[in-house]
């Protein structure tokens, strides 16, 4: 039995799961604005109390890798190295785009065309990817959305736009015939277990002390609007 401890802080969402082999035993999850910081250490604790479980027990824990919040993969990530390092535990990482794929296949096993998970990176540009069944088809990136960005996929297949970016793209993408919207979809970290798995299974390990998140564009600071900070 693998029981694994899964994080996702990649958007604004906080959330974290414990899985024991293929199955997602409890999962607790915010969505308030800006908590990663104040949540996700509750949560990890709440849930090994609430069902039994110590930290040693664990075999692993999986973080969401990026790209998304610059804060919140901070948080994620350094959680997740801190207990690795704590508990003398592997290290996992999924990307969060894939994750959120995954997470969408999982969840309508008869559905067979493309997918766009959209992380929202401001104003009209999204973190985006293009998936299938088989794996990605469409590279991880940065995308400023226009119209006729994703038509080669469009006139192949139903592509469905999910992810706390998408809705902001629908007057662009969703005039396709092929453009489909989940409005509904929540990321989870329980989205991650069947990657995790297959990265246990393979003992695809990240190194603890030095694996960082893909943040995919640089982190620029704001100049403080607080007086008295410059």
């Amino acid at each position: 039995m693998s029981l694994l401890l899964l994080i996702e802080t990649a958007t604004p969402v906080c959330s974290v799961a414990l899985a024991s082999d293929d199955k997602i035993i409890a999962e607790l999850h915010s969505s308030e604005q800006n908590v990663h910081s104040s949540k996700l250490s509750p949560f990890i604790d709440q849930i090994f109390k609430q069902n039994g479980i110590r930290p040693a027990q664990l075999d692993a824990v999986c973080v969401s890798s990026g790209p998304g919040s610059y804060t919140g993969l901070r948080i994620g990530v350094s959680t997740a190295k801190g207990l690795c390092y704590a508990l003398e535990k592997p290290l996992l990482s999924v990307p969060t785009l894939q994750g959120m794929a995954t997470q969408y296949y999982t969840a309508h096993p008869g559905y067979h065309g493309f997918v766009c998970p959209m992380i929202d990176a401001r104003r009209m540009e999204c973190y985006t990817a293009i998936y299938s069944r088989q794996g990605e088809v469409k590279p991880v990136d940065a995308d400023i959305i226009v119209s006729g960005i994703y038509d080669t996929y469009l006139a192949q297949s139903e592509v469905v736009f999910f992810g706390d970016g998408a809705e902001k793209t629908r007057d662009i993408l969703g005039v396709h015939p092929n453009a489909r919207y989940a409005s509904d979809f929540l990321i989870s970290a329980a989205g991650m277990l069947p990657v995790a798995l297959q990265k246990l299974r393979d003992n695809h390990v990240e190194d603890v002390a030095y694996f960082e998140p893909y943040y995919l564009k640089d982190f620029v600071a704001k100049k403080s609007v607080v007086r008295g900070l410059r």
